[in-house]
């Protein structure tokens, strides 16, 4: 199968070697890589620059925007910048973090997947983050069906059936949700062990962990639907603060009328699939 794989990059000098490295020796080769200096003041791009050098599987592309680690719209506006490089001759296309080591046999693995399974929309491995004692352990989601932002890849017809990502806080949950409104199922797989170099929300400011409240209201959670979510987030976190974090931000977005990121239709169908996501688990 063909792939092409975009990476969003800003500030990576000290992990993106590894990452680039571990995509040079994928078992499946990719057809592209489309690799997206964005705003890095760090030797990011002397990096990029000797890669796109030496082999010619990856491409470059410069943009410029916040210098913030601001997640949603920062990354996927990148990310659209490289998509703008390449055509639609592809079997599926993946989103990258520039910080991960991706396991030998990643795309092979990922490809036999959506040979076997024509409904198969959005697919991925799991993460694994080093503790204090540097062990690799997992590190995902209550979701295991989710995958995370940093390692998706979607076939195209899933791609284009959700409009692309979009480009706001929660555009790696609401590309989820679309997937499942247009008729696409989910698949993660836990042989697919990628190690995460940078923990999780390291670099995200206090600003941003405020927007995943505002992502919930765009997504047409509701307030009880936004309630639970935000308590089992504050209890996987350990944090009463990011209870309230994500409320608050909730009833900000409310107030100002924020604009929604899904149609009503989309988000009666959002609605109905966390109350029986929430319903299913109650009951185990």
């Amino acid at each position: 199968m063909n792939y092409y794989i975009v990476i969003p990059i800003h500030n990576e000098e000290a992990f993106l070697k590894s990452t680039l490295d571990s995509i040079l020796l994928q078992t499946l080769a990719a057809k592209q890589v489309i690799l997206v200096n964005d705003n890095s003041t760090d030797g990011t791009e002397n990096i990029i620059d000797e890669y796109c050098t030496t082999s010619n599987l990856f491409k470059k592309v410069n943009t410029t925007s916040s210098t913030q680690h601001m997640p949603g719209s920062k990354v996927i506006n990148a990310f659209n910048k490289g998509l703008e490089l390449l055509d639609d001759n592809y079997d599926f296309i993946v989103k990258l973090d520039a910080d991960i080591i991706l396991p030998l046999n990643y795309f092979d693995v990922i490809s036999q997947h959506f040979k076997k399974n024509q409904n198969l929309g959005i697919c991925g491995g799991f993460i694994y983050e080093q503790n204090n004692a540097k062990e690799w352990i997992l590190n995902h989601p209550m979701d295991k069906n989710h995958v995370r932002g940093a390692i998706k890849a979607y076939s195209k017809a899933c791609f284009k059936a959700i409009g692309g990502l979009k480009n706001a806080m929660g555009w790696d949950t609401v590309d989820e949700l679309l997937a499942q409104f247009n008729g696409y199922s989910l698949q993660t797989d836990a042989t697919l062990k990628v190690k995460h170099l940078r923990p999780t929300g390291r670099a995200y400011n206090a600003k941003a962990k405020r927007l995943q409240g505002k992502a919930m209201y765009t997504m047409r959670y509701g307030f009880v639907i936004t309630c639970i979510a935000s308590m089992k987030m504050a209890m996987k976190n350990k944090s009463v603060k990011s209870f309230w974090n994500n409320m608050s931000g909730y009833i900000q977005a409310s107030r100002n009328k924020t604009s929604y990121l899904v149609t009503e239709e989309e988000g009666k169908f959002i609605k109905n699939l966390r109350w029986t996501n929430i319903k299913r688990k109650i009951k185990a």
